[in-house]
């Protein structure tokens, strides 16, 4: 049965956080998680023209995608544990600056394999980025109102998606692929300042976790042995996979399946960040009537449904455009509703090791991902291998939740964290 309970964190020196700078923190916050979005989708339009200028295959092409994902995997499972023992702020602006090394060096990458390296090393410093942010986000919030920041992060963060490849489209008109890596560089550097410049640290002295290796692998063995929070990293993981699939085959499949110019795919791709931006945003409404759980669990019923028709539709060719686009906008809107909830429901189960917690759950979520974007090259990349992945990481997914998560059986806490912060 839910219940309620008020904690208050210790305060250092006890200040409250006025409502104006709460906004400019959130913000940062958003822009923080946004970095990975803009690194894996700013290139998106240059997939095919990569291809031709390194004379390779679309298939190695994505696996660039892949290398930023897996970094962005191993680099939050070694960013979080650091954040929690030497707190947030210092872990978050040095990885940061490992992405604009990185993007420099992607400028002038001169063959498809120095590229992907140099992906991984982008994705180890937006990893930076992203666990600090959600760990921030937990330090300050719990259960529900974190649910509900989660939301209003990710309409910040979807601005990424709709965002990136269309300056990826305006950059391709005036010079070539490498000049995209130009544009991330300078984003990079931006947030960092920004980020140096605003974000106090949210986790006090003596919060902070100093087990070294040995506490790092027990704390890593606890979560991985509370059944209910795997269950719900892997929903979230799950989720992300079908993101992915659709992010990875997306400029084939509109570009060379429909012939559609870079910036004609640019429009089609916002129109699915819309869905996803508008879904999460109509998430924060939903959690003032169901709870967390409820509302994960009927979005991934409805992304079957959706992504079962996809599929069919794509197989047939009925419908031609259309017939993809709709199901597919469809698919990611349910993505949008279960990408809010599962972190926030994971992330409140273990508030004592918040940065190992959330880094584990990023981890989760991108290595899903980076699995699912190879799969779509592997099947071919046309509308049919997209269509399919997309359809089996909906299904995968909800078989978790019923079998592992078990939604009906959470517990969840409407209490909200006073906002502090640690001076």
């Amino acid at each position: 049965m839910a219940h309620s309970r008020t904690e208050t964190p210790p305060l250092s020196p006890g200040e409250l956080l006025p409502l104006g700078r709460r906004f400019r923190i959130v913000l940062v916050l958003g822009l923080l998680t946004a970095l990975g979005p803009l690194t894996i989708d700013m290139y998106l339009p240059s997939l095919p023209a990569i291809t031709g200028d390194l004379q390779t295959t679309a298939a190695a092409v994505q696996l660039t995608l892949t290398g930023t994902l897996v970094g962005l995997a191993f680099g939050q499972l070694l960013v979080g544990p650091l954040s929690d023992a030497f707190g947030r702020r210092w872990p978050l602006l040095g990885g940061i600056a490992v992405h604009v090394l990185a993007s420099v060096f992607c400028v002038i990458a001169p063959n498809v394999a120095v590229l992907g390296a140099l992906r991984v090393l982008q994705g180890l410093g937006a990893a930076a980025a992203a666990v600090v942010a959600m760990a921030m986000v937990r330090d300050l919030f719990s259960d529900n109102a974190a649910a509900r920041l989660f939301s209003r992060l990710m309409l910040v963060v979807g601005v990424a998606p709709i965002l990136a490849p269309t300056i990826g489209g305006l950059v391709l008109n005036w010079t070539s692929w490498r000049g995209v890596f130009v544009v991330l560089t300078v984003v990079a550097v931006t947030i960092m300042g920004v980020s140096a410049l605003t974000l106090p640290e949210t986790l006090p002295v003596e919060r902070r976790r100093s087990g070294g290796v040995l506490g790092t692998a027990r704390d890593y063995g606890r979560l991985l042995t509370d059944r209910v929070y795997v269950g719900l990293i892997l929903v979230a993981g799950l989720a992300m996979a079908a993101l992915f699939a659709y992010v990875s085959g997306s400029s084939y499949v509109f570009q060379d399946e429909y012939g559609m110019t870079e910036q004609q795919f640019a429009l089609i791709f916002a129109g699915g960040a819309v869905g996803l931006i508008g879904a999460t945003q109509f998430n924060v409404r939903l959690l003032r009537r169901w709870k967390p759980q409820q509302i994960m669990t009927g979005a991934l019923v409805a992304g079957l449904g959706f992504g079962l028709v996809l599929l069919v539709l794509a197989a047939t060719g009925i419908g031609g455009l259309v017939g993809v686009l709709i199901p597919l906008w469809l698919v990611l809107a349910m993505v949008g509703l279960v990408m809010p909830n599962a972190p926030a429901l994971a992330l409140s189960r273990h508030g004592e090791a918040a940065g190992t917690a959330a880094a584990l759950l990023g981890a989760v979520q991108n290595g899903v991902g980076a699995l699912a974007a190879p799969l779509v090259g592997l099947f071919g990349v046309g509308s049919v291998a997209m269509a399919a992945v997309v359809f089996g990481s909906m299904v995968s997914a909800l078989l978790v939740c019923f079998l592992v998560v078990r939604p009906h059986r959470l517990v969840t806490h409407e209490s909200v964290k006073v906002v502090a912060v640690a001076h």
